[in-house]
């Protein structure tokens, strides 16, 4: 059997730009956003390069030693579209990959957090 993927021409006016809150004394929240515009629709999947300084230099254009970088491509997609889009079984098996725990796992330990908030409230 043949599969026909058809890849979506995607036409950006904007590009995503990651950004930190920061206030007086400096950044105030390690979860990085994006602002989306309102006609915008926030990515589905993100490309990111990692940027390392390889210790080794080269000749610059006026002569002067440049350090080299090793560039490496990584893709982050949006955990919303991935659980609306597979069988739960296939989306524990990504989230156990990344390191998180079972949806029915996460959601219990939330359960049992929201409880004693509740009980620590009344």
């Amino acid at each position: 059997m043949i599969k026909l993927i058809i890849i979506e021409r995607i036409t950006m006016s904007w590009f995503p730009e990651i950004m930190y809150e920061s206030d007086s004394s400096g950044t105030s929240s390690k979860i990085p956003f994006i602002l989306v515009p309102q006609n915008q629709q926030m990515p589905k999947l993100l490309f990111v390069f990692e940027s390392r300084d390889s210790g080794e230099k080269e000749p610059g254009p006026d002569g002067s030693e440049m350090p080299i970088f090793e560039m490496d491509l990584h893709q982050y997609a949006d955990m919303s579209v991935l659980k609306n889009s597979l069988d739960a079984d296939t989306f524990d098996r990504v989230r156990l990959a990344l390191g998180l725990e079972s949806v029915r796992s996460a959601a219990e330990k939330g359960a049992k957090i929201t409880q004693s908030v509740r009980k620590n409230v009344s």
